[in-house]
């Protein structure tokens, strides 16, 4: 009989995840009979106390809003690239009670965009300015050597995306919201916002638009991404880096690689379609 090894999504709210379907599909795939994937509602308060039910059978967690900055303390140390956001998706739990941390949301990003034909970029545009945008940053460090423009509402999340770029390294413009039509003409539009705050753009998609990358899956398509992938353009959706960080995550849990990412995108297709 396969060693029982647990793993889970913790966030609040979580009944949403796609997590449990992805990993779970890679965990068959793999032959993983003895893994099991869950998910629970944590808040930050509740975080410090969940670590504390964790026993050896614990391979890894995976970690949304609004635990991504909250679970540094409890960890014994985190990757460059997470300390870079300071933004945690990734405990990787080892049986002698080591907690490390990693961020594969940036990396995921850079692997979407890659497999769809983007590996640099000579300048981008970010849409919004909230927690992903941060990720987002970092991924077009690795991919962008030009000027990125960012699109805020506010000041307060104007001077927070100056402090990215600053730690970043990385050429950042700050523009305002109301000019949001303008990053549609960039070679490179990530949108990082809630659903529906891009809807009203669809209608100034230009003709020939180049690349989108939409971090929501659910709804799909967004009327932004419907629109530009109608006007030909390339489109990278919110699944698409779902997928790919979670194949990072699933490696380093389970020590086995690589994971299987058709299996696991097929799987988070059919869960949307269903929903």
């Amino acid at each position: 009989m396969a060693a029982h090894r647990r793993a889970a999504v913790l966030g609040s709210p979580i009944a949403h995840s796609l997590s449990p379907v992805l990993h779970r599909a890679a965990y068959e795939e793999l032959g993983l009979t003895g893994w099991t994937y869950d998910r629970f509602e944590v808040d930050e308060a509740a975080l410090p106390g969940f670590f504390e039910t964790l026993g050896p059978e614990w391979a890894g967690l995976s970690l949304t809003m609004p635990l991504k900055r909250a679970v540094i303390p409890l960890l014994d140390g985190i990757s460059e690239t997470a300390a870079s956001v300071d933004a945690v998706n990734t405990v990787v739990l080892t049986q002698d009670g080591r907690r490390t941390g990693d961020n594969t949301d940036v990396p995921g990003m850079v692997a979407a965009l890659r497999e769809h034909g983007i590996d640099k970029v000579e300048a981008a545009a970010i849409l919004g300015a909230g927690a992903t945008a941060s990720s987002a940053l970092a991924a077009l460090s690795r991919v962008c050597p030009g000027e990125i423009a960012v699109y805020v509402r506010s000041e307060a999340r104007a001077a927070e995306m100056r402090q990215w770029a600053e730690r970043l390294e990385v050429s950042v413009r700050i523009a305002d919201w109301a000019d949001a039509e303008q990053a549609l003409h960039a070679p490179l539009v990530i949108s990082t916002t809630p659903a529906g705050a891009t809807d009203a753009l669809a209608r100034s998609v230009p003709e020939r638009p180049t690349a989108l990358f939409d971090v929501l899956y659910d709804p799909w398509p967004t009327d932004l991404a419907a629109r530009w992938s109608a006007y030909g353009g390339a489109v990278v959706s919110g699944l698409d880096l779902l997928v790919h960080q979670a194949v990072l995550q699933v490696e380093q849990m389970t020590g086995r690689a690589p994971a299987p990412l058709d299996a696991m995108r097929k799987a988070g297709e059919r869960a949307l379609a269903a929903r």
